[in-house]
């Protein structure tokens, strides 16, 4: 039989199965505590739960509107009206997308075409620069420590070309829990606006902020604004990853050409999750009070793992916590993970994937989104290591 013949190059040459696949394929072979993959180990709430059920007796069961159930588009204007003072308008300036992760896919791929060079400060999240090189974009990297405490923005001018685009952003941050200030945000203003680029920026960990800081998200800085696409979603915030179901801001004329691709990758967004999650938004609280309860876990589990020999600083946001080994181990990150993994029965995720090329800063990161048996466990097993 004829088989027609696939193209030898590949779009994607560099990709491989990620870190986290990997890392969580080894925990379940090894029947490893998983603190390496970013998901709550708990379930949403059962109020959540029942509203689901709700809408679905209520056959709300057919395709949603593309844009998104006009409901939660309201409620997702009114959220960030009451956070930060920004009107966004839900007819026409807030879509509903499939997780953050096809958000962030088609915002990149409105704006980035072939030659075009986007900023990405690293460690990055996994998904911005394979979508930058579909476009025939290419990336050009800020390179921060894993636990960074500031930017050089004068560094970040200098990678400034004639062919530079656009910005990727991510606050608070994945992987380094930093979480930026409004000083910060106000220097990515002034260069966005000196030399006409767009901004793409990650917000989902917007509720998971420690210590009395405060999110500044792009919708709250003026003059970023009219040239950012903010991506949100719930499944961080709710504790519902799998349900996927996240969200875009931007001025009308960017959501315009951001639909034109969303509606050709996945056209509409589960209905009944929208109409539930547009209620439960109804109550501030399911959300404001996110910060404490994580915060809670990172103590204890930076508690637990005091006298290990790790240093650290607490995380600022998100909900992992990085640890260098440095003082422990002089192997790489990726063989100390793994071993970790095998004979301690501990998962976590090195650091070094979350970089261009290779580079060992001998850096781990733990989710702390678990039961607090599991986090105490997990500390426990760590401490019988042996370096």
């Amino acid at each position: 039989m004829h088989r027609s013949s696939f193209p030898a190059s590949s779009k994607l040459p560099d990709v491989g199965t990620t870190i986290f696949t990997r890392m969580s394929l080894l925990a379940e072979q090894h029947q490893a505590i998983n603190l390496a993959q970013g998901f709550p180990e708990f379930d949403c709430s059962p109020e959540l739960q029942q509203l689901v059920e709700k809408y679905l007796r209520q056959g709300k069961n057919q395709y949603a509107p593309m844009a998104g159930v006009m409901a939660l588009r309201e409620a997702i204007a009114q959220k960030v009206f009451e956070g930060c003072g920004t009107e966004y308008h839900p007819e026409s300036e807030i879509t509903i997308t499939s997780g953050a992760t096809e958000a962030l896919y088609v915002a990149i791929t409105t704006v980035v075409h072939p030659g075009d060079e986007v900023i990405v400060f690293e460690p990055a999240y996994d998904s911005y620069v394979p979508a930058i090189e579909l476009c025939g974009g290419k990336p050009v990297y800020i390179r921060l420590d894993p636990q960074y405490k500031s930017i050089d923005w004068s560094f970040v001018r200098s990678k400034i070309s004639g062919k530079t685009r656009a910005m990727i952003v991510n606050t608070p941050h994945n992987p380094t829990g930093n979480v930026w200030t409004v000083d910060d945000l106000n220097e990515l203003a002034k260069i966005a606006e000196m030399h006409d680029l767009l901004v793409i920026s990650d917000e989902v960990y917007e509720h998971i902020i420690f210590d009395n800081r405060k999110h500044v998200s792009a919708s709250s800085v003026a003059a970023l604004v009219e040239r950012t696409f903010v991506c949100g979603s719930f499944g961080k915030t709710f504790h519902i990853t799998g349900w996927k179901v996240g969200y875009c801001l931007a001025p009308k004329h960017m959501t315009t050409e951001f639909r034109k691709i969303h509606q050709y990758l996945v056209f509409s967004v589960v209905t009944p999750f929208q109409y539930a999650i547009a209620e439960y938004l109804s109550d501030p609280d399911h959300y404001l009070s996110l910060g404490a309860f994580y915060q809670r876990k990172r103590n204890l589990f930076n508690e637990a793992i005091m006298g290990i020999g790790f240093n650290f600083e607490p995380s600022a946001g998100s909900f992992f916590q990085n640890v260098s080994y440095g003082s422990l181990s002089d192997e790489n990150d990726l063989i100390l993970a793994e071993r970790l993994t095998s004979e301690a029965g501990v998962a976590s995720i090195p650091m070094s994937p979350f970089y261009n090329g290779y580079s060992d800063f001998r850096v781990l990161r733990f989710c702390f989104a678990k039961h607090d048996d599991t986090l105490l466990r997990g500390a426990e097993r760590l401490h019988k290591v042996v370096w």
